[in-house]
């Protein structure tokens, strides 16, 4: 049996990221959403998830790029001169890693950011982190250690399979080596907290470009056992905070077409959250 989550990132960030959740849940194959606490719609994303029971909705853990839970005062080594969080992610890390300082900021800003989502009353599909910030050591291991306390059983491991995308696209850029040891160190993390985490992850090379053709594909070539399929749908692809370059509409788009429908519809293929498939062998 083939199991399939299917994430929008982003959750909360803006209106028109939570107008394409709620239609793409609705209407379309999502089955989870993954909510910026801190993000400018995130009380609009929490009414919308209350009214839809069968939305899985995790925590997207926001330390880079974004907005902070906490005042800029209390984690000043974290944050610009705007009070925004750094976007220079190889010095942040670096600085979390060496300063110990820095990483007591990093756990008050991670619990504060679970405790939000605690306050907003959605049970804890799962967790991730914003740009994959959760494959530095150290924030992985305070994301466990913190994440417990809420009620923390799964989580995103990057670890994509590159030769199913070259199956589908040969053109598809390799992922970079470097990657590698980072997720399967987080990979064994998670496993020896006990978190449930998809085999196989889809959405790093084609990020920002989950095209109607691409899901389609995927769909149709997934491996066995438990997969995730991430995307960032949106109704707009200019909105406050936008990546530069990302095909949000298109992406959004993907997740209602017919033909996307149509091969969702496989009978040796299960849609839900992480929730769902708590109780199921990930490797069955």
């Amino acid at each position: 049996m083939k199991r399939l989550i299917v994430t929008a990132d982003d959750f909360g960030a803006a209106i028109e990221v939570n107008d394409a959740v709620e239609a793409a849940h609705r209407h379309g194959i999502l089955t989870a959403a993954s909510l910026m606490v801190g993000g400018a719609a995130a009380a609009d994303a929490v009414a919308r998830a209350k009214r839809l029971p069968g939305l899985r909705v995790g925590l997207h853990l926001v330390l880079v790029e974004g907005v902070p839970v906490l005042p800029p005062s209390v984690i000043p080594d974290l944050v610009d001169h705007r009070g925004r969080f750094r976007t220079d992610m190889a010095r942040a890390g670096a600085r979390i890693f060496f300063r110990p300082e820095v990483r007591l900021q990093v756990a008050d800003e991670i619990a504060a950011q679970f405790a939000r989502f605690q306050q907003f009353g959605l049970p804890l599909d799962h967790v991730n982190a914003h740009k994959h910030f959760h494959l530095h050591p150290s924030i992985a291991s305070l994301i466990i250690e913190i994440g417990r306390d809420f009620g923390m059983t799964a989580a995103r491991v990057p670890r994509e399979p590159g030769r199913i995308l070259k199956d589908l696209e040969p053109t598809t850029p390799a992922a970079s080596p470097f990657l590698a040891p980072w997720t399967a160190l987080l990979g064994l993390k998670f496993s020896r907290a006990g978190m449930l985490t998809p085999r196989h992850v889809f959405g790093l090379a084609w990020s920002g470009a989950m095209t109607r053709d691409r899901l389609v594909g995927l769909l149709n070539h997934l491996p066995a056992g438990l997969s995730e399929i991430y995307l960032h749908p949106a109704t707009s692809n200019q909105f406050a905070d936008a990546a530069p370059g990302y095909r949000y509409t298109e992406e959004f788009s993907a997740l209602t077409d017919s033909a996307v429908l149509d091969a969702a519809r496989r009978s040796d293929l299960q849609l839900g959250g992480f929730a769902d498939f708590q109780h199921a062998s990930a490797g069955a």
